[in-house]
């Protein structure tokens, strides 16, 4: 399948003010400030990270994929996206993308769909949803289930079929592959890089993942 958007970041990772490696199924929260750069590495390729945005300082403002599909009349991601918020607000810009495309209609494996799409012996597997669910316990207890919402899944490959179906594919990223953006608001990212054994999108082998911030003065 062909890439569109790709784009290469001319940032150094040496001079990144914050680089932390995530491991498989791991999650993780970050505040990225208003300006800064942040990009996700595909470290092994072929991984899915699911990502949630909130406004860090209202997190009931947050990504909205509704309105940042129709905003750009597509539903994949890549350099040039404008993430809106679900106060029709600009919440990150994508300015750098060596992958070419990204999921914003999958959503986020769970136990409910671990059963429903592969075994009931699956149910209990876990799943990006249960991470999200500890990851804000943990970091942001004001924060409950009820806050998680439609999610991106970054690097991993989604085509939507023309009768409007939904299939998980083989990725279409590589080792080293990342996707960059720049903050437009002070934003909290919380990611869930996926544990999940049962479909292609990672080669049913999960793997770690790479994140860096750049502030103004590294830029």
């Amino acid at each position: 399948m062909k890439l569109t958007g790709l784009k290469e970041s001319t940032l150094d990772p040496a001079r990144a003010t914050f680089d932390q490696v995530v491991e498989a199924g791991d999650g993780f929260t970050h505040v990225v400030r208003k300006g800064e750069i942040l990009r996700i590495v595909d470290l092994e390729g072929n991984q899915a990270v699911d990502t949630l945005f909130y406004n860090a300082e209202d997190p009931i403002e947050r990504y909205s994929a509704v309105d940042t599909i129709r905003n750009q009349g597509n539903v994949y991601l890549t350099t040039g996206t404008v993430l809106c918020s679900s106060e029709q607000r600009p919440l990150l810009t994508i300015i750098a993308d060596t992958c070419g495309r990204h999921d914003t209609v999958g959503g986020a494996c769970a136990a409910e769909s671990n059963q429903v799409r592969y075994a009931l012996d699956k149910k209990y597997m876990h799943s990006c949803r249960d991470t999200f669910m500890l990851t804000l316990a943990t970091e942001c207890p004001s924060m409950t289930k009820r806050d998680i919402t439609a999610n991106i899944n970054f690097f991993m490959n989604v085509p939507v079929s023309p009768d409007g179906g939904l299939t998980f594919e083989d990725g279409v990223s590589g080792p080293g592959r990342y996707v960059e953006m720049r903050a437009e608001m002070d934003v909290r990212v919380v990611i869930s890089n996926c544990p999940q054994l049962n479909n292609p999108c990672n080669a049913y082998n999960p793997t770690p993942i790479r994140v860096l911030v750049w502030g103004w003065a590294a830029q």
